[in-house]
């Protein structure tokens, strides 16, 4: 059964129309002409209990808003949610306690307060008991590595210690849904890793459902099996990582370190560099096992791989399809 129903979601924003020329402003004001935007455009997708999902887009194509709808900050145009059984603008309070939420760009947590005092009032505000909220911390503490920071004030953390704060925070209290916007936005490389292993943890072990839209693709490399594409409001893909690879990037190289290689049946050299020679080709229709057995009957070779496709490529080509 699914735990996130989504079906022909669209969502506008309306505008008064700016007037131009003489009283501009004044005629603005009074002007009952309005353009509408349709940032959701009838989409439809399902995520099902402990899915681990990539909801992936350009700037401007809907992801947000397609969050703060799942989350019942917005409510829609038309369409329906189901988060959970719940549908999230009616019922609030019953979605927020199913729920965990982290933006990149905001915070949750009081800016003034040591982070542990922060921890504790969202603590109390989902009536955590005492002992389920000391294991917890501790539990965050450790995996998160939190320790050094837990007394000191919110503004005078790192982004990447914020980052962490805000992931505790979220999962205080056991949500079933975790849902991730921009978690590593502007975060070092270390950061980024040990909140990468947080979330995969996290699903592991507590089957939490994860939805994740970032614009870095080494976290959904990293942690998805399946990505949601939007492009212009609308589902452009919906699928498995690989499949999509599979479906606009059918192409891999061989990578051989080799002093003397011309050409190898079912191959194509494209680039030589240095003693190495890249060869591309269709896996379908020349087996990885194949070619390397190929290369090395005849060839003296002193290191060898196979590049796949980087996701961020293939999705950068069908945005450049699409127009």
């Amino acid at each position: 059964m699914p735990v996130i129903e989504v079906a022909d979601l669209v969502k506008e924003f309306r505008r008064t129309k700016r007037q131009e020329g003489s009283f501009a402003g004044l005629r603005t004001l009074l002007t009952r002409e309005q353009t509408v935007k349709r940032a959701v455009d009838g989409i439809s997708f399902q995520v099902g209990l402990g899915e681990m999902v990539g909801y992936l887009g350009p700037n401007g194509a809907g992801k947000s808003t397609t969050i703060k709808m799942l989350t019942g900050i917005l409510v829609p145009t038309s369409g329906t949610v189901r988060v959970a059984g719940t549908v999230p603008w009616r019922d609030r309070a019953r979605n927020a306690r199913q729920i965990g939420v982290v933006f990149g760009q905001r915070s949750q947590l009081w800016w003034d307060l040591p982070l542990r005092d922060s921890l504790w009032l969202i603590g109390r505000l989902y009536d955590v008991p005492t002992a389920r909220f000391e294991e917890k911390q501790r539990q965050f503490t450790e995996v998160l590595d939190l320790g050094s920071f837990l007394d000191t004030p919110v503004r005078q953390l790192s982004l990447g210690q914020r980052m962490r704060g805000d992931l505790a925070a979220a999962m205080l209290y056991d949500p079933s849904i975790l849902y991730l916007d921009e978690p590593t936005v502007g975060l070092d490389v270390v950061a980024k890793e040990r909140i990468r292993a947080f979330v995969g943890e996290l699903n592991r072990e507590s089957g939490t459902t994860v939805v994740l839209t970032t614009h870095d693709l080494d976290d959904v490399e990293e942690l998805c099996d399946r990505i949601v594409l939007i492009d212009h409001g609308k589902v452009a893909y919906d699928g498995a990582v690989a499949e999509l690879k599979t479906r606009y990037a059918p192409h891999r190289e061989l990578v051989v370190q080799t002093d003397r290689l011309e050409s190898v049946e079912g191959a194509e050299v494209v680039r030589r560099e240095e003693g190495k020679v890249w060869l591309r080709f269709d896996p379908a229709r020349t087996p990885p096992a194949a070619l390397v057995a190929s290369v090395l009957a005849r060839h003296e070779v002193t290191d060898l791989s196979i590049v796949e496709p980087e996701l961020e490529s293939v999705i950068h080509r069908i945005y450049a399809d699409r127009g």
